[in-house]
């Protein structure tokens, strides 16, 4: 026959703290099982029993009793190092602490009591006054961390290196690494920006890319007359060709050099900007020439020659002068922005073709996935070279966009990217080149984004186009 125990009467439910009937299994507020509730044990001591001690083996380390006790008056079991002989790690005796001053108190697992907590210990590497008074001790070695620091700053770089943008101390080594954290060095193309009187420009990186491939080059001389001339030239490296951000740097130098040279002799701006992009092509061609061998290493190269493309912008005298080859664009955007916008150039690509042969509009032809495909550029492998040049004589103040197709993949259309344009934007060309550039990043930055301004001013004289070929 099987026997029950009896359950000990609770005086509130452990599951809701209700008190329960008695006689109840089961709560009546929650339900919680009563009979789950272990019965209590025999003996439930409420304070800490104390055994005399065993007598010490032989031996065995006699630890003197503490002088302290807690509050319940049983001694703490808290000794100083060295209430016991003994040596440290170094084999040397453990200094005796003068009385009523230890060197240091450190926390331990202490009997039901024990009142026993955390002391902090100072880490430092020099004498600490008062330490005797504060329990603090010195470390016989210094802390690392203050070495490592006071080393950084003692050896800081000499004027003119480089400095590490993450430690702000170490110098950067020839592969683009801090020798004190080794945090890798952005590079400089990943975001370049240039501004002078009456041009800007900004290039970045994007969102997607491992590197720029853009580059470009803004520059002003003055005619023969005295007058100025300004000039902004922008080129985006062809992806799937071999070094397309050298082949980008090399065409925009050359072209804006080229320019600097032809325009203060007299050479009218249209041939110059003609010969420019001939100067430009021959720069990239000839680094299709290099050796294999003094190629940098790069999983990401090919070994197709170096490509680009090529658009740039003379403002000079009454006329503006653009100049492309590739499907990098110029945008003309007047002061007023009632009046109508225009896109100065047309592109060489797939897309461009189609719409030109009437097989496809416009929205057709550039959402194929063949749009972007560039049927003319700079480079060795290039079919035939066609400079494409035109003059315009606009009739009212303006700004000319010069931009990749980063930037203008994100506002293609003339009306589109002159509302992305700020309205202070001749004023603060640098400026709203940023804003431009910021606007492809928030689009996706899926392209390197370069975009050159220009302000184009001129006295209103009537009614009229904005821009008529010359």
């Amino acid at each position: 026959m099987s026997q029950s125990h009896q359950q000990p009467a609770l005086s509130k439910c452990p599951g809701c703290a209700e008190p329960p009937a008695a006689g109840d299994l089961f709560c009546g507020a929650c339900g919680y099982d009563l009979s789950a509730v272990p019965a209590r044990p025999d003996d439930r001591p409420t304070m800490a029993i104390t055994v005399p001690p065993a007598a010490p083996a032989a031996g065995a380390v006699q630890w003197p009793a503490a002088a302290e006790t807690d509050s319940s008056d049983l001694p703490a079991p808290v000794h100083h190092p060295a209430d016991l002989p003994g040596t440290d790690s170094g084999g040397r005796p453990l200094a005796e602490p003068e009385h009523g001053q230890p060197v240091a108190e450190q926390d331990v697992d202490s009997e039901p009591g024990a009142a026993a907590g955390p002391v902090p210990v100072r880490h430092d590497d020099r004498a600490v006054p008062g330490a005797a008074d504060s329990g603090d001790f010195a470390l016989a070695a210094p802390d690392p961390r203050t070495s490592e620091h006071t080393a950084a700053s003692a050896a800081a770089p000499a004027p003119g290196t480089k400095v590490c943008v993450a430690c702000r101390s170490g110098r950067v080594d020839p592969d683009g690494y801090c020798e004190n954290c080794g945090h890798a060095q952005p590079r400089e193309r990943d975001h370049m920006e240039q501004e002078l009187d009456a041009v800007a420009a900004v290039s970045d990186r994007g969102l997607r890319h491992h590197r720029n491939e853009d580059s470009f080059a803004v520059s002003s001389t003055a005619l023969p007359d005295g007058s100025p001339a300004v000039v902004a030239i922008v080129c985006d490296g062809v992806s799937s060709a071999s070094r397309p951000d050298e082949a980008s740097a090399a065409a925009a130098s050359a072209a804006n050099e080229a320019l600097l040279e032809s325009l203060p002799r007299g050479t009218h701006p249209q041939q110059a900007m003609h010969e420019a992009i001939v100067a430009a092509s021959e720069a990239v061609n000839a680094l299709a020439q290099e050796p294999a061998g003094a190629m940098e290493h790069d999983a990401h190269r090919h070994q197709n020659a170096p490509a680009c493309t090529l658009v740039g912008a003379i403002a000079a005298g009454e006329l503006l002068i653009v100049g492309w080859v590739g499907d990098s664009r110029v945008y003309w955007v007047p002061e007023d922005r009632t009046r109508p916008t225009a896109r100065l150039t047309e592109d060489d690509s797939w897309a461009a073709q189609m719409v030109a042969a009437g097989l496809m509009n416009e929205a057709e032809a550039y959402a194929d996935e063949r749009a972007h495909a560039i049927t003319g550029w700079l480079g060795a492998d290039a079919y035939e070279l066609e400079p494409h040049t035109a003059a315009f004589k606009p009739d009212r103040p303006g700004l000319v966009v010069v931009c990749t197709d980063g930037l203008w993949n994100y506002a293609e259309s003339a009306e589109e990217m002159a509302a992305a344009v700020p309205a202070d934007a001749a004023e603060r060309p640098l400026h709203a080149a940023r804003v431009l550039v910021g606007h492809a990043l928030d689009g996706g930055g899926h392209d390197n984004v370069t975009v050159a301004l220009l302000p184009f001013a001129v006295r209103p004289q009537g009614a009229g186009s904005a821009c008529e070929t010359a």
